[in-house]
């Protein structure tokens, strides 16, 4: 079967950053896939070539076997990309907005499709509201909107929920599974990582540039099934700190392989004389693999 989207060998070079060296992925089609990273890893760039926002200086992007440069009609024709910037034109209101973008693709007369679309962005009551008269959020749900209204089976969001309440990430979820049970194909990029694991079958991380990992969901957990220890002490002896995850004002996170692993570390500590605040066990969840592969890769 075609993927949906297929990344080969891409680079992508800006003056002396190397954005992207050498991606390659592949996403099936009906996946709900996650593409993860800290800032500046490439994400965007990487849906800027997508996209045809940008041109990638090697390899080659498809989506649904189309070359994002050579067949650049039906590429776009087949896919949605929600930006992570605002950007709405003020001299329209959200209907005429919605009306407009499906003209580009068109798509004429599909009033019923821009209602079901209103509705489940809960954008109903302002469609007939001037673009400039929105908040943040109402804004990036237009945005929504805009990817969605000719119906491509190729969806990106990146970062679709930044700055949106918590009422309207819930609905916008519940819309975007159902969009996925009908047969879309959906990548999302976000630095939610609970919403991540919560929606994502397999997800791809980034950094500097290049893929770290990529995996299921399930086998990015396992991988890491050892102990999580959230530990607030006044001191850490020197032999563990290569075992901390994160730390901050005291607080340490540690990882650990196994329980004995566990006995030794409180056997340091007990040794050493450090006063103990607080020391908890935690499950590893995808935002401590997230972590771990991180500094893996520092």
């Amino acid at each position: 079967m075609t993927p949906a989207v297929e990344i080969v060998n891409v680079a992508r070079r800006f003056g002396t950053v190397q954005a992207l060296a050498g991606v390659d992925l592949a996403v099936e089609a009906g996946e709900f896939f996650g593409l993860l990273g800290p800032n500046g890893a490439g994400k965007t760039t990487l849906i800027s070539i997508l996209a045809g926002l940008t041109r990638a200086d090697a390899g080659a992007a498809r989506v649904l076997g189309h070359d994002v440069v050579e067949d650049y009609r039906n590429a776009r024709r087949l896919l949605g990309v929600v930006p992570q910037e605002l950007v709405f034109d003020p001299f329209f209101s959200v209907r005429e907005t919605l009306e407009i973008q499906s003209g580009y693709f068109g798509i004429r007369d599909n009033d019923d499709w821009i209602d079901e679309i209103l509705h489940h962005l809960d954008l109903t009551a302002r469609a007939n509201a001037n673009m400039r008269a929105l908040s943040g959020g109402m804004k990036r749900r237009v945005l929504i909107g805009q990817a969605l209204v000719h119906k491509p089976p190729v969806i990106v969001l990146d970062e679709p929920t930044a700055g949106v309440d918590v009422e309207l990430r819930q609905s916008l979820w519940a819309f975007i599974r159902k969009l996925n049970r009908d047969g879309h194909t959906i990548i999302l990029t976000t630095h939610y990582l609970e919403e991540a694991e919560a929606l994502c079958g397999r997800i791809a991380m980034l950094k500097a540039g290049k893929v770290v990992a990529l995996d299921t969901k399930r086998n990015l957990l396992s991988s890491f099934a050892g102990l999580t220890v959230r530990l607030t002490a006044d001191m850490l002896p020197e032999a563990w700190q290569s075992r901390v995850v994160r730390e901050e004002d005291g607080t340490y996170l540690l990882s650990l392989a196994s329980y004995a692993e566990l006995e030794r570390l409180l056997a340091a500590l007990r040794e050493s004389s450090a006063t103990i605040a607080e020391l908890s066990l935690q499950e590893a969840d995808l935002e401590q693999v997230f972590l771990r592969i991180m500094a893996r890769h520092h």
